[in-house]
C-alpha cells in the first residue's frame, strides 16, 4: 500500500482551536496507527505545521480519511499537502 507524506500548516491564529482539539486529534491519529494506517506523526518544532505518514490506497481514499481528523472537522488546519513518497532506506522502506 502506498505511503503518503502530509504535511499540515499551521499559522497563530489557529493555536487556540489546536489546543482545544488536540487530545481530539491526537486519539484519533492513535486509532489511526493501531490500524496500521499511521506510519508516524508529529509537529515541527518551530510550531508551523505537521508531519504525518499515512498509509492509503491511493489520493481519493487518503484525502476521505484527513477530512475525518478532528483538527480538519474544527477548522484549524491552514493548509494540507500531501505526496506519494517512495522510502528507500530506513524503518519504512519496503
Amino acid at each position: 500500500m502506498p505511503i503518503f507524506a502530509v504535511h499540515y500548516t499551521y499559522t497563530e491564529a489557529t493555536v487556540p482551536g489546536r489546543d482545544r482539539h488536540r487530545p481530539q486529534h491526537r486519539a484519533w491519529l492513535a486509532g489511526q496507527a493501531e490500524a496500521g494506517v499511521v506510519l508516524t506523526t508529529g509537529p515541527y518544532t518551530d510550531g508551523s505545521g505537521a508531519l504525518l505518514l499515512f498509509r492509503a490506497d491511493d489520493a481519493e481514499a487518503l484525502e476521505k480519511l484527513l477530512a475525518q481528523d478532528p483538527f480538519a472537522q474544527n477548522g484549524v488546519i491552514d493548509a494540507v499537502r500531501f505526496a506519494e513518497w517512495q522510502p528507500v532506506f530506513g524503518a519504512f522502506a519496503d
